[in-house]
């Protein structure tokens, strides 16, 4: 089994294409900024998830899923900074929020099923 076959990885790959297309409509004077900010903390969640699959040992996969809920945190406090700036639509930050908090609970039963299987 890969992280082609985790439905986590999935959902966090469709994430970061969502959020590249919000972030398209952001300023551009945000493109070395919040923009720039969101987008790396977007892509760090499935390559964090990918990166611990990929690893020997279930210790490991279960220290990348923990970085990859800390990229997720990291990107919802962006996205409410950039709803609060205007940047976001309250209908686009609240699907995206969504996704994030579906993310967040499918890595945790992942991480809980890890610590189970040692």
């Amino acid at each position: 089994m890969t992280h082609h076959d985790l439905e986590v990885w999935k959902k966090a790959i469709t994430l970061v294409t969502e959020i590249y297309k919000e972030t398209e409509l952001y300023p551009k004077t945000e493109l070395y900024g919040l923009t720039s900010q969101i987008r790396r903390a977007a892509v760090s969640i499935p390559s964090n998830i990918a990166e611990g699959a990929g690893r020997t040992s279930l210790k490991e996969f279960a220290y990348f899923l923990s970085i990859a809920l800390g990229s997720l945190s990291e990107l919802e406090t962006q996205l409410i900074i950039s709803k609060n700036l205007e940047f976001l639509s309250n209908d686009s930050f609240e699907k995206l929020i969504k996704e994030l908090v579906l993310i967040r609970k499918m890595i945790f039963g992942l991480k809980k099923s890890l610590i189970k299987t040692k």
